[in-house]
């Protein structure tokens, strides 16, 4: 198609479809190898960015956008039992159950790097052409199931450090009576795990939407050069 020719088809394309065609043009401009470098280096800083944030004290704790409430039923048992004075181990149940998932975070280091090690040409053409979750979708394919099989022995240690499955069994217990508990709230290492790696898949895709909007922030070159193909 001659310029011309290119410049009126573009002016004809409705409005809304402009972005669209920005991106796949400038997806269609990168060669597989650059788009390839250039996701695993934005998920690989994403990963690690995401570890170091949470698996700190406070990591999940003082961050709402990760903050692990306590299960569904004994949030609203939560009010009965502090209405009848158990105020306090209420609310060190919910920090012992933020302190083990920040203890598990960082056993997720090595896994989240060789996913993106072993990342292929399809795979970052998927994620490059996804929408805002494909990174999150991602890792979720491709590790959520290793990591809770390594996350959920760390979990049980944290938690049996602090007595945390005795507490919750405790306050548990008490919401049962009450008629207040699912089963599927059973299992507070198995709750601590699913939510630990929820937060974990969140933060890494912020992370990587910072890169999307920032590239030339980033420093790198090769990022700079993707991200800015595809905005």
């Amino acid at each position: 198609m001659h310029r011309r020719q290119l410049s009126l088809a573009l002016a004809a394309l409705p409005v809304a479809a402009l972005p669209a065609l920005s991106r796949a043009q400038g997806l269609a401009s990168l060669t597989d190898a650059d788009a390839t470098r250039g996701l695993k280096a934005a998920l690989e800083t994403g990963a690690l960015t995401a570890v170091r944030l949470l698996g700190v004290q406070d990591g999940f704790l003082a961050n709402p956008r990760v903050h692990i409430p306590l299960p569904g039923a004994l949030q609203d048992a939560s009010r009965l039992l502090k209405a009848m004075g158990q105020g306090r181990q209420v609310e060190d149940l919910e920090v012992a159950i933020n302190r083990a998932a920040e203890s598990a975070v960082p056993l997720a280091k090595n896994l989240l790097v060789n996913a993106v090690k072993s990342m292929s040409v399809t795979d970052a053409r998927n994620i490059l052409a996804g929408g805002d979750t494909s990174v999150t979708r991602f890792f979720a394919d491709k590790t959520r199931t290793p990591l809770a099989a390594q996350f959920l022995p760390a979990v049980r240690q944290a938690t049996a450090k602090v007595g945390l499955a005795a507490k919750y069994d405790q306050i548990a217990g008490r919401a049962a009576g009450f008629g207040l508990l699912k089963q599927e709230d059973a299992s507070i290492d198995q709750y601590v795990t699913r939510k630990a790696l929820d937060g974990l898949y969140l933060v890494i895709g912020d992370e990587e939407q910072k890169i999307r909007r920032d590239p030339v922030g980033t420093g790198s070159a090769i990022l700079q050069k993707v991200f800015g193909a595809i905005r």
